[in-house]
């Protein structure tokens, strides 16, 4: 029987055993130690920034950077509305409400000017705007080039989600580097993995020791325990931070692989009508963490439902890009400003397999089911 091809495995080795072994015999077992000492340094080097703090999970880092902004109950925070549904839980943590912005359909990251737009209406209708929150979408980097000079010139702090994005870029600054705050994630799917945890990055040096210390429970620096404040449980084990090193010494490698499956797919599709590689029109500063194609049904020669059921039926995992957050119930009646693109990339779009790991045979089984459905001679 063939085995299930899965979206996006972990890409794990000899190197992350070497370093998780080497942590539990050190006899640091506890969320913290030397490891996630040197594994925030790392992060820190590879985002271009000065601060780096190692957490429990993406979602934690997101929760901690809007408290570290002053997000307050009852403020709105803009958010991408083409994103996982961690981006909007964690505004709600804070007391705040989300605010969702459509998307560019190029590569389904957040909008300039309906940015600007929907930062003005907000206001209008007397209310504060916490902070904006844009999301680098399946590992491509945000126009920030227009995105920093909006929230500037409307002074809104901005919070730069690169959950899906470590090891890309834009205009030549890394993932990581925008805004005032940035957050990883390292969950199991993710271009590299810490099983499960995220960092929050910044080159404030005040908003990264008061992470720091909400991350540990709020414990004051005194002999006993003092708390003056709510905290959290949010630190990042000392092991899992030792397989996040030896993930990010293979990083490098673990793109360049991503790039390749990115590339397979477009050779394979290059002549399918109405098929196109989701954000593959600029991939240079990509990290591909994920490949998806945008079916459009008016042209091609099958539709996204007809090409799901084949992919199922190989034994393929695919998914739809994620469903929009102003669509979903827990959010139906909270503010939004789109204008269907968002929709319709949701409605036309199918994610592949994409994972570092899959070889070329594997990734040759999805074009045998993918070319003879949408290809020229289908």
């Amino acid at each position: 029987m063939t085995e299930r091809l899965l979206m996006s495995p972990p890409d794990v080795g000899a190197l992350e055993e070497q370093y998780v072994v080497a942590a539990i015999r050190s006899g640091w077992v506890a969320p913290t130690g030397p490891e996630v000492t040197a594994f925030e340094a790392e992060i820190s080097a590879a985002a271009g920034v000065s601060h780096a703090v190692a957490l429990s999970s993406g979602t934690a880092a997101l929760h901690l950077a809007m408290l570290g902004v002053g997000v307050q109950p009852g403020d709105v925070v803009v958010v991408a509305t083409m994103t996982f549904v961690a981006s909007a839980n964690a505004v709600t943590y804070t007391g705040a409400e989300p605010f969702f912005v459509d998307v560019l359909p190029e590569d389904g990251n957040l909008d300039p000017e309906l940015l600007r737009a929907a930062i003005i209406q907000i206001r209008s209708e007397g209310r504060r705007v916490g902070a904006v929150m844009s999301v680098d979408l399946l590992g491509k980097v945000a126009d920030y080039t227009s995105i920093e000079e909006i929230c500037a010139e409307l002074d809104v702090p901005l919070i730069e989600d690169a959950a899906e994005s470590l090891g890309a870029s834009h205009a030549g600054r890394p993932a990581g580097s925008f805004g005032r705050v940035a957050t990883l994630s390292f969950n199991g799917n993710k271009v590299m993995t810490t099983s499960g945890g995220g960092m929050l990055v910044t080159d404030d040096q005040a908003l990264a020791r008061h992470a720091r210390f909400l991350s540990t429970q709020a414990r004051e620096p005194v002999p006993y325990y003092e708390h003056r404040q709510v905290g959290y449980n949010y630190r990042l084990s000392n092991i899992l931070a030792a397989l996040g090193r030896a993930q990010l010494a293979r990083l490098d490698g673990m793109i360049a692989r991503r790039r390749e499956i990115r590339r397979a797919y477009a050779e394979a599709l290059a002549d399918a009508p109405g098929v196109r590689i989701f954000g593959g029109a600029d991939d240079a500063g990509a990290n591909c963490w994920l490949s998806a194609l945008v079916i459009d049904p008016a042209v091609a020669r099958a539709d996204v439902d007809l090409v799901s059921k084949a992919l199922e039926a190989a034994d393929i995992e695919a998914r739809p890009l994620w469903k929009p957050m102003h669509l979903q119930p827990v959010f139906s009646g909270v503010g939004h400003l789109t204008n269907g693109v968002a929709e319709s990339l949701f409605r036309q779009g199918v994610t592949l397999p994409s994972g570092s790991v899959h070889g070329p045979d594997q990734i040759q089984r999805v074009c045998d089911v993918l070319a003879p459905l949408l290809g020229e001679g289908a």
